[in-house]
C-alpha cells in the first residue's frame, strides 16, 4: 500500500477512535441551582430547577427528629462537623419530605448556602467517581438517597461503606450524605436471619451486613401516627392552601379517605389534599 492510500485509512481510523473515546465530563458548576440529579452513565449533574417539596412547617408529628435533622443541616452549612443521617421508619411518614423541606430552610436561612444533591441507588456503585467530583468544589454538598436498601444478591452496599467513612481518603469534607429507608439496618430481616443460621461464624455474618448502617452518626425514626396528628396534618395542609370545607366537613372527608387507603401517614394526608383540591377546583400553589 502505497502512501497516498495508507493517510485516508489513517485518518478513518483515528476518526473512529474518537467516536469510540467517552466524551468528557461535563462541566460541574455548582452555582448554577440549588438542587442537582447526578446521572451515573454519562457522570453528570443535572440542575433541578424546582424541588418537589413542602414547606417545614408543614410537617407534623415528627417535631423531635426534625428539629435534630435541622441542627445537623445547619452546622454542616456553617462549616461545622456533622453526622451522615439515616431516617428510617414506616412508609410515607416524611422521611424524605424532611430532607427537602429541611435543605430549603437551610438555604432560606443563608442563601446558596448547601447545594442538594439526588442519587439513585441504582447508581451507587459510581458513588466514589460523584465525590471524587464534589471534593473539588467549595460548596457544601447534601448527597441524598432516597429508598435505600439492599437485596441479598446486592453487594453495592459494600462500596457505599467505603465510600461514607472508610478509604484512605474518605468522605469529603464539603459533602454529607442522608438516605431514607424502612429498615433500620437497611437489610431484609431474613437476609440477617439466614446469615445467622448458615455462616461459620455467625456473629461475623451478621456484623458484615450491619455494619453498613453505622456509618450514619444519626439514626432517626420515624413511626406510624395516630389519629389526632393525621389530623393535625390535613388541617394544616388545608389551611396553608385555603381549602374551605368546614373542620367537621373536612375531618370526615380525611378519616373516609384513610380507612379507604387503610392507613394513616402524612403521605395519606398530602394524597387526601390533592384529591380535595381538585374537587374544588383550587390548585396547589
Amino acid at each position: 500500500m502505497s502512501e497516498r492510500d495508507l493517510v485516508p485509512l489513517l485518518h478513518r481510523i483515528a476518526e473512529a477512535l474518537e467516536r469510540l473515546a467517552p466524551s468528557p465530563a461535563a462541566t460541574l458548576d455548582l452555582g448554577v441551582a440549588d438542587a442537582f440529579l447526578w446521572h451515573a452513565e454519562s457522570e453528570r449533574l443535572e440542575p433541578v430547577a424546582e424541588v418537589n417539596r413542602v414547606p417545614l412547617g408543614l410537617l407534623r408529628g415528627i417535631d423531635r427528629v426534625r428539629d435534630i435533622l435541622f441542627d445537623n443541616t445547619s452546622r454542616f452549612a456553617s462549616g461545622l462537623p456533622a453526622n451522615n443521617a439515616l431516617l428510617w421508619g414506616a412508609r410515607g411518614t416524611g422521611k424524605s419530605a424532611l430532607v427537602k423541606a429541611v435543605h430549603a430552610a437551610v438555604n432560606d436561612r443563608k442563601e446558596r448556602s448547601l447545594a442538594l444533591v439526588e442519587i439513585h441507588r441504582e447508581d451507587l456503585p459510581s458513588l466514589p467517581r460523584l465525590l471524587s467530583r464534589l471534593r473539588r468544589e467549595k460548596r457544601r454538598c447534601l448527597l441524598f438517597c432516597d429508598d435505600l436498601s439492599f437485596e441479598a444478591e446486592n453487594t453495592s452496599y459494600k462500596s457505599l461503606k467505603g465510600a461514607l467513612e472508610g478509604g484512605i481518603e474518605g468522605r469529603p469534607r464539603n459533602v454529607l450524605f442522608y438516605a431514607t429507608s424502612n429498615r433500620r439496618h437497611l437489610m431484609p430481616r431474613e437476609m440477617i436471619e439466614n446469615e445467622r443460621a448458615s455462616a461459620i461464624n455467625p456473629g461475623e455474618a451478621v456484623e458484615e451486613k450491619v455494619s453498613l448502617s453505622d456509618r450514619f452518626g444519626l439514626w432517626l425514626g420515624f413511626h406510624a401516627i395516630d389519629q389526632e396528628t393525621y389530623h393535625a396534618i390535613v388541617k394544616g395542609y388545608a389551611a396553608h392552601f385555603g381549602l374551605d370545607l368546614g373542620a367537621d366537613a373536612l375531618l370526615s372527608s380525611a378519616n373516609e379517605w384513610s380507612i379507604t387507603r387503610g392507613s394513616r401517614s402524612g403521605r395519606v394526608a398530602w394524597q387526601f389534599i390533592q384529591d380535595l383540591a381538585g374537587r374544588l377546583g383550587k390548585p396547589l400553589l
